[in-house]
Parts: C-alpha cells; structure tokens; sequence
C-alpha cells in the first residue's frame, strides 16, 4: 500500500521514492537523478532546477485518490515545467518502454506459429503507431501552443478545447492486447510471457496516469491562463 498524497518540500525525497516507488518515473521525468542522500524535495528540486511546486502537484496528485473528482489548479503551477514533464513522458514511452515490451513480446512468442505471431506483432505495432501519432500532436500543435500562450499571444485559430475533443484514452488499445496474451494465447505458459504481462499491465497504468495529469491538470492550467488572454 502506498502512502496517499500531501508531501512538502520539506520531506525527504528518498521518503517520497521509499513510500511510492512509482514516483521514481516522476522523478526521472522532471529530469531529476539519483543520488539525493538525506535532501528534502525542495532542496532536491532547486539543485535540478526544477519548479518544486509543480513537482509536488503531480505527485500528490499521482500518489492520491483523484478517481472521482478534479483538483483545483494550483497557482504555483508552471506549465513549462508541466511542459517538460509531459515532453520526457512521451519520450520514455515511446523510445524505451513500447520498444521494449516489443522485444520482449517476441520474444516470449517466438515458438508460436508464424499466423499467431504475425497478428500479435501487427496488434502491438498499430498500437504504438496510435500512440505515436497521440503524442506528436501534443508535441507539435499543443505544446507550441501553450508556449505562445505563455508569451502572451492567443492564437484566434486554436484553443485547448479542441485537444480535449480528441484527446482518446490510447491506454484501452493496451488492454486489448493484454486480455488477447491473457485469454487467447495458445502457447505454454513461461516467465518470458508473464514477464510482458507484467510490463504491459504497469504500462497501461502508467499511460492513464499520463493522460489522469493532461486531463486534471494540465488542461485547467490552460484553460485557466487562456481565460487572461481573452
């Protein structure tokens, strides 16, 4: 069980990462290494230049039960650090863990028959492509967005709303994938396989997270900044 949210720059980050390992991925995103010794997270974040305010929202809001309600938008929060966060996500996404669990997925069935392999690789690939195409269009229309945005131009053309009618949930393609290993596979059962299922429930977990923070947090900053501009 996970301690629930509440952290202070205060705490001590190695209590942060002891008691919610998860928040490494955070961590890591904000561009923050290992190797703290006994710093509080507000020490930890300004020797990484890193907005220790918008740090502890996400992980307050990660490590806490926000299934059915919405945070309200903290003032503090930077949406260039957000930004970077969002940025180092899809980069970890897409250059290691999905290309990853692709490895290992052929891997653990490589003595299928060349059809069941053939569809299964397919599967996974169009997967990826969907999430690919999901994250270069935050990275070429809404972050470009938002920085105009911070700079104090409004573009008449474009606003947020319009990601948020299109913003797709890209983790339910991911539990397709793994109630097919789950229910239909026809391969003995290894370690390699219930290792990639391992991988891919964490990825599905960690991809709604990834869009938990775009919708909660990320999106009512925006909102909220575009509400100056008008």
């Amino acid at each position: 069980m996970y301690k629930k949210g509440n952290y202070r720059e205060t705490d001590k980050m190695s209590d942060l990462i002891c008691e919610n390992y998860p928040m490494l991925l955070v961590m890591s995103r904000f561009g923050i290494a290992l190797g703290f010794g006994e710093k509080s997270i507000g020490e930890v974040c300004r020797q990484n230049n890193v907005d220790s305010c918008t740090f502890l929202n996400v992980v307050n809001f990660l490590s806490d039960d926000h299934s059915t309600t919405i945070p309200k938008v903290s003032t503090c929060l930077s949406l260039e650090s957000l930004i970077t966060y969002l940025h180092n996500s899809h980069d970890y996404f897409l250059k290691f863990r999905l290309p990853h669990i692709r490895a290992k997925l052929l891997e653990a069935i490589s003595n299928s028959t060349d059809d069941v392999t053939f569809v299964i690789r397919r599967f996974f690939d169009e997967y990826a492509e969907e999430v690919n195409k999901h994250m270069l269009y935050e990275e070429k229309t809404v972050f470009p967005y938002v920085r105009s945005l911070l700079s104090g131009e409004k573009n008449k053309k474009y606003n947020i709303s319009i990601f948020m009618k299109r913003h797709d949930q890209i983790e339910l393609k991911i539990t397709e994938l793994k109630n097919i290993l789950i229910k239909y596979y026809p391969g003995a059962t290894n370690n390699m396989l219930n290792s990639v299922l391992f991988d891919i429930f964490s990825t599905e977990e960690d991809l709604a997270s990834h869009n938990r923070i775009e919708d909660s947090l990320f999106i009512p900053a925006i909102l909220e900044l575009e509400k100056t501009l008008s």
